[in-house]
């Protein structure tokens, strides 16, 4: 009798399906078949009637242990991926059921991605171009096409390439009319792109500078249109002082040619700031002028000579000769990636002059006289802090 309650639960066969199972059902700890075996072995000081009884339990043992193995198959997704393009929509559009098909799951990844969204927007523009649905203002500025193609187009060089440093920008008022003056260089007018774009992305209000530009860019094929389309305007008083007045934040940079053409041994030294016409528009405006200095546009072009003759052949008001232009021809044309710092400096308040300050031409002149100083020492302290002309 002892042999034949023994045998049954020494057989290996009869163990074996337990100890597989045990571990997953219950975790750690010792499997439940150990307490039986103890029982059931010869000499285990259990009466042979327990060994008898735990045989009935095993089933039981068994059917409990198989119901926790059911979720051992990987979750479905809770919602049903196609709910939304973004948030926790996106996430199960990425995730998607297991097996599904590798063009569904690209379309996962995209919608994941807001591809949908931007799909939908630029089919929306197109749409909008095509049949003038849009707004042009009294001077040509086209504010959806600056801010969805124009400026991203130069985005990429602010960001990457120039790598700007923008300071100061909070002192452009929230609202209302502002003049910023800068000082201009690089041979080609970069620097003025790169403040307009500082100013739109940098500002906690996103201002729009409306550029005052010389008459040679309005009389070029192409860069006539672009420069309407991107809000530039022609450097006249009047087309400046109706933006002031009409709340618009206006750059200007007096220089004009002669800081843009200067040669590189002149870097950084402002040139004549002109008789005071910008410093007349603001008084007329009664609108506060905003110092602006921009390091790093002189080294993108080093202009080491100007080839006077053929400028006057092509009616251009210099023809600069860098180290690598027209020597590379093309290639000679791709700006130095040097690094740029725009400071925006404290705003020189004009509506506390009387109202003929505009004619007065000693007001002119020491206002004219204080922001230039404001920017040439701007400009020489940046220098100071700067480590690198390309870092």
């Amino acid at each position: 009798m002892a042999e034949a309650k023994v045998i049954p639960f020494d057989d290996d066969r009869a163990r074996r399906p337990r100890r597989a199972r045990t571990p997953r059902a219950r975790g750690a700890g010792a499997p439940p078949g150990h307490a039986a075996e103890s029982a059931t072995r010869p000499g285990g000081g259990e009466p042979s009637g327990t060994a008898r009884a735990e045989p009935p339990e095993a089933p039981r043992a068994v059917g409990a242990q198989a119901a926790p193995e059911a979720p051992d198959v990987p979750d479905a997704p809770d919602t049903d991926p196609r709910a939304g393009a973004d948030g926790a929509g996106a996430a199960e559009g990425r995730g998607l059921v297991h097996g599904a098909s590798p063009a569904r799951r690209a379309w996962g990844e995209l919608l994941g991605k807001g591809w949908d969204r931007k799909l939908a927007g630029g089919l929306s523009f197109l749409r909008r171009r095509l049949t003038g649905d849009y707004e042009v203002d009294e001077f040509g500025y086209d504010r959806e096409l600056n801010d969805q193609v124009l400026l991203p187009m130069v985005r990429p060089l602010y960001e990457k390439y120039f790598r700007v440093e923008v300071r100061g920008v909070e002192n452009i008022p929230a609202e209302g009319g502002a003049l910023v003056v800068a000082n201009h260089s690089g041979t080609l007018p970069l620097d003025g792109l790169m403040m307009q774009l500082a100013v739109h992305d940098e500002h906690p209000a996103q201002r729009v500078l409306r550029l005052l530009a010389a008459d040679l860019v309005f009389t070029l094929p192409v860069v006539n249109e672009l420069a309407r389309k991107a809000g530039h305007t022609l450097a006249c008083a009047e087309d400046a002082q109706r933006l002031l007045e009409q709340g618009e934040v206006v750059g200007v940079m007096p220089e004009g040619f002669k800081g843009l053409g200067k040669p590189f041994s002149e870097r950084y030294k402002l040139q004549r700031f002109g008789r005071g016409g910008f410093v007349s528009t603001a008084l007329r405006a009664r609108v506060p002028i905003v110092p602006c200095s921009i390091v790093g546009a002189e080294e993108i072009y080093p202009m080491v000579a100007n080839a006077g003759t053929v400028a006057r052949v092509l009616g251009v008001p210099y023809f600069p000769v860098t180290p690598t232009f027209p020597w590379l021809g093309p290639l000679g044309m791709v700006p130095l990636p040097t690094k740029w710092v725009i400071q925006f400096g404290e705003p020189v308040v004009t509506d506390g002059y009387p109202a003929d300050a505009a004619e007065d031409p000693m007001v002119l002149f020491n206002l004219t006289d204080q922001v230039r100083e404001t920017i040439q020492h701007t400009l020489y302290k940046l220098l100071v802090q700067r480590r690198s002309v390309f870092f």
